[in-house]
């Protein structure tokens, strides 16, 4: 019970000392990350390149935002899956997954690499290059293109070693590779006089310092080990990468899409402008990459706030996660308000860092900070609210928080505003994007919050005791809905006079963590289109920790039935196991609910389909095996017989197995 009690200081400790201990390292960590994004930029706008530097680089941008993509799916995928192994004492699957994860990077950079360089121009044209800085885009894109390899593993791998518990190996690897390019970009720019191609070289050296740490630190890792086995294919461990990376994949990819969209129709406005192509491309560069500060601040508080608002949601101490919410989002709009007035007020403070005095640049930079970052604070708390809804179990309203913003209002009001107002109408659908997007967020959030409260803050009210017993047999049940496996379970332990668990599981779960009971019971009866990606939030893994320790303590305590909650393989090294699983045809199933809960026989029939879904994908999550396979259980018995008849059927079967 070690974890439990080092996770319940989250529900008793200060939130201020709390935040301040998980929300600075995050921002600290992101902020190095996103020297990455600007520091090119800086360099090449106070050099003879000038603006069109900057407009060369932004035109790449985007696109190493796509291989970013791909790596971060399969990077996060496979660090969010390392979690799952190590909370299960899964130490074959682990590696599996990294190391499919690694190899998939690569072969996926070499294609980038391939077909990078064969449609070169095409990408180059495609996101917003002129005549005037295709050349400049081409001698930039041609050595990050070329070091795509390393750039991919290195973003990979990096996440890898945080799920790991190193955090701070991780955060010196990023911090060492963006000190590197700092150190190497006026070396390569001005001392070697080498221009925008010292730049990349800067960055892809830059880069593969991250790397080299990785691989370094992969010969020592804490949790798992990898081999040569680890790299062969394994699709079925492969698919879980897949499916805990894919929210971050979309996540990457609406930013591709934006960034396309907002380039394409700022180079053709543009070129209709008195600013031509070539300035607006330069500015939204480096209006992105300052905006990406301020936003990885407010990621970085909303991240630490994580485990605050997972395991206080999980408790149901909605007070908690109230008064977490609201010390985030104050800080916020102070984060967003100071920057805003600097936008406002000040705007060519940012602008000169990034070199370029000429009038119309400067008039351009300031027109679209004052009116594309008008709204910046909206920006942020919809991005907070996104993160949010994560940490609380709603993966569903996060993608909708955030891609409603980006997606369904930006992307359409930027194309449609500049027919009217020209090149300023790309420039203000950002703010009225940020203002649509932002009632969106109030809705959903006022929603979240007004639902929460008409539930009971606690529902531990009555004590619950492990059993005595023996030692003995321990039974597990795994039932597919309506075959009555409660009721059959509950028999075979009075005829063996032994412990029956069930809500009493739950229960005893709930006492010994500090989570909501009735938060952990209904954790399979969640079952949005998202349901997988419910099961991973950090209120989910509270509670499937929670659950997973106290089915090892009623083991200890001797014999006893254990129905659901994937028992069989949390006590898959108990000596004593016999694994059940209850079956019956689908029209006795349909009969059986039908009496129990007065449905009608469609919803009975929905119903079981549902449940029987939920309770495959959960243990499916816990134990990376098939629920419905037979092999996975001792004894598969059809309960249509009678629920008398089953349970004699399977005390004959223990007794012959010399377990009683």
């Amino acid at each position: 019970m070690e974890n439990q009690e080092n996770n319940k200081f989250l529900g008793e400790e200060k939130i201020s000392k709390l935040l301040f201990k998980f929300s600075i390292p995050c921002i600290l960590s992101l902020l190095i990350s996103s020297l990455y994004n600007i520091v090119d930029q800086i360099f090449i706008g106070n050099s003879k390149l000038g603006y069109l530097g900057n407009a060369a680089t932004g035109v790449v941008y985007p696109i190493t935002i796509i291989a970013v993509a791909f790596a971060w799916c399969f990077g996060d995928g496979a660090a969010a899956y390392l979690s799952l192994c190590q909370g299960r004492g899964d130490t074959k699957n682990a590696p599996k997954s990294i190391g499919n994860s690694i190899l998939v990077t690569f072969v996926i950079s070499l294609i980038f690499l391939v077909l990078g360089f064969i449609f070169q121009d095409q990408l180059l044209y495609l996101f917003g290059a002129s005549s005037k800085s295709i050349n400049l885009a081409r001698d930039y894109y041609q050595i990050i293109i070329a070091a795509i390899p390393i750039y991919m593993l290195g973003n990979s791998m990096n996440a890898v070693i945080r799920a790991d518990g190193s955090p701070s190996i991780s955060m010196a690897a990023t911090a060492i590779g963006a000190i590197t390019n700092i150190i190497l970009d006026p070396i390569f720019i001005f001392g070697f006089d080498w221009g925008i191609k010292g730049a990349a070289y800067a960055t892809i050296i830059g880069e593969a310092a991250t790397l080299i740490i990785s691989l370094i630190y992969y010969t020592q890792t804490k949790t798992f080990k990898l081999n040569l086995e680890s790299f062969k294919m394994d699709f079925s461990v492969f698919k879980n990468v897949i499916k805990l990376g894919v929210s971050t994949f979309i996540t990457q990819m609406s930013i591709v899409i934006i960034s396309l969209v907002c380039n394409i129709m700022l180079a053709k406005y543009g070129a209709k402008s008195k600013y031509g192509p070539d300035i607006p491309i330069a500015v939204i560069g480096i209006t992105m990459k300052v905006f990406s500060i301020v936003i990885n601040i407010i990621v970085g508080l909303i991240l630490g706030a994580q485990p605050i608002l997972g395991y206080n949601y999980g408790a149901k101490n909605i007070n908690r996660v109230k008064e977490t919410f609201k010390k985030v989002v104050i800080s916020s709009l102070i984060i967003g308000i100071f920057f805003t007035f600097i936008f406002e007020l000040s705007p060519e403070l940012i602008i000169k860092i990034f070199g370029s005095n000429e009038p119309l640049y400067m008039e351009f930079a300031t027109l679209t900070f004052r009116l594309f970052l008008m709204l910046v604070t909206f920006t942020c708390l919809i991005k907070l609210c996104s993160i949010f809804f994560q940490a609380v179990g709603e993966p569903l309203k996060s993608a909708v928080t955030s891609l409603t913003r980006d997606i369904l209002f930006f992307i359409p009001l930027v194309i449609i505003l500049p027919k009217y107002f020209g090149i300023k109408g790309c420039l203000i659908a950002a703010p009225i994007a940020d203002l649509l997007g932002m009632i969106i967020t109030i809705i959903l959030v006022s929603n979240f919050f007004k639902n929460s409260l008409t539930k009971p803050l606690k529902s531990n009210s009555e004590a619950v005791y492990l059993k005595p017993s023996h030692p003995g047999v321990i039974i597990t049940i795994a039932r597919l809905h309506g075959s009555q496996g409660k009721a059959i379970g509950e028999l075979v332990a009075k005829k063996l006079n032994i412990p029956y668990y069930y809500k009493e599981m739950t229960a005893l779960a709930a006492q010994e963590s500090g989570l909501d009971q009735n938060f952990i019971s209904e954790i399979n009866r969640n079952s949005d289109i998202m349901h997988d990606l419910y099961l991973t939030t950090s209120p989910v893994k509270y509670a499937i920790t929670a659950q997973e320790q106290i089915i090892k303590k009623i083991a200890e305590q001797g014999s006893c039935v254990i129905v659901g909650r994937a028992a069989d393989y949390v006590l898959k090294n108990n000596p004593d196991l016999i694994k059940i699983f209850i079956y019956a045809p689908l029209d006795y199933r349909i009969q059986n609910i039908m009496a129990m809960y007065h449905d009608s026989e469609a919803k009975a029939k929905k119903n079981i389909e549902k449940s029987d879904k939920n309770r495959a994908s959960y243990y499916n999550v816990i134990s990376n095996q098939n629920w419905y396979d037979m092999a996975n259980y001792d004894l598969c018995i059809d309960s249509s017989l009678g629920k008398e008849k089953t349970a004699e059927l399977i005390c004959e079967y223990i007794k012959k197995k010399n377990k009683i």
